[in-house]
């Protein structure tokens, strides 16, 4: 059932929706390079992280953009979508060069402290301004671009509720990252950087997906007696 979408016919109940949960996960992992394309976007993370370790600066660079070519050009042999992988690619780049040129293996985080902490108050701005950001992208990942979400009182103020609790587990997680930057704990930034990573988002992503679904079956309208 599309978000918001109202019914004329007879209601299909609770089993069925519950059927459909698990495609509506699948579809936004999709839409995010799929299971394999979150595990590989954080690989090149994981070899500067240990390369930096165990080594120098230069060389965890080096390493990490390598990774994230290699997975880029494997993709595009095995003709996989690739468009995943060079935005990933396109993060380390960053990063990596920022890095190169300060000499500071912490830059290496510093682009995505930043996108995280512009993220996190874009969440916020747009739950005050009642244009719930996490109800937009639900439009456009799940509900195929429609949007009758806007004309139900109640889901506005389940996504509104929901964007700020996105904006603030953002801000708190890139608020540790910012925090261990400012301190030069360069390894622990690196690790703090893979443990809220997904397993955060992961998490948030099942929440907002379990609350929308319980919402929109509560205010789906009931069949008359004896229809």
């Amino acid at each position: 059932m599309t978000t918001g979408q109202h019914r004329t016919t007879g209601p299909a109940t609770g089993p069925q929706d519950d059927e459909r949960l698990p495609s509506i996960a699948e579809q936004m992992a999709d839409q995010l390079g799929g299971w394999r394309g979150l595990v590989e976007s954080s690989i090149p993370v994981v070899v500067f992280v240990l390369a930096n370790v165990v080594g120098e600066l230069r060389p965890a660079v080096i390493a990490s953009v390598a990774v994230a070519l290699l997975i880029a050009v494997v993709r595009l042999v095995q003709r996989r979508p690739v468009r995943h992988a060079v935005n990933g690619l396109f993060g380390i780049a960053v990063g990596a060069a920022i890095a190169w040129r300060t000499g500071d293996e912490r830059d290496f985080y510093l682009p995505g402290i930043l996108y995280g902490i512009g993220y996190g108050l874009a969440l916020l701005a747009s739950a005050a301004l009642r244009q719930p950001l996490v109800g937009w992208i639900w439009s456009v990942l799940v509900a195929k671009g429609r949007s009758e979400w806007r004309d139900d009182p109640r889901l506005v103020r389940t996504f509104t509720q929901l964007t700020v609790l996105w904006g603030v587990v953002w801000l708190a997680k890139v608020g540790v990252q910012a925090a261990l930057y400012l301190a030069h704990q360069d390894t622990a930034l690196g690790v703090a950087r893979l443990a809220l990573g997904y397993p955060p988002y992961a998490l948030l992503l099942l929440i907002t997906v379990w609350t929308v679904r319980r919402v929109t079956r509560e205010t789906a309208p009931q069949p008359l007696p004896g229809a």
